[in-house]
């Protein structure tokens, strides 16, 4: 049992596998970790766009039915068309607030 205390120098699987495991990193750090972020967004988006669509639709349905109870009991018509006509305001100010698409030569 001879023990040398010099360091030995790494052998041919250390030296692959070393070369391996970099080779595996490169590729994480260059092309999965850049497509998980990706979709992690997508995913993200999607969930928020479903949940703000939701919020909307509660939203409208809420104030038909407080306009219908409180404001124009058995009038509905008045309702619809006191929430059409907010949606017209809305939408002309949205309008109004545009900018036009700049032209680049």
């Amino acid at each position: 049992m001879s023990e040398s205390s010099e360091p030995r120098e790494p052998d041919f699987v250390d030296r692959a596998l070393h070369s391996f495991d970099h080779v595996l990193d490169l590729f994480h750090d260059k092309v999965l970790r850049p497509l998980l972020l990706a979709g992690r967004a997508i995913a993200f988006g999607f969930i928020i766009v479903l949940a703000v669509l939701v919020l909307l639709t509660v939203l409208v349905i809420a104030v038909v039915r407080l306009l219908n109870v409180y404001c124009f009991a058995g009038r509905e018509w008045l309702s619809y068309l006191v929430l059409g006509g907010l949606c017209l305001i809305g939408g002309f100010v949205l309008w109004r607030r545009r900018r036009p698409a700049s032209i680049e030569k």
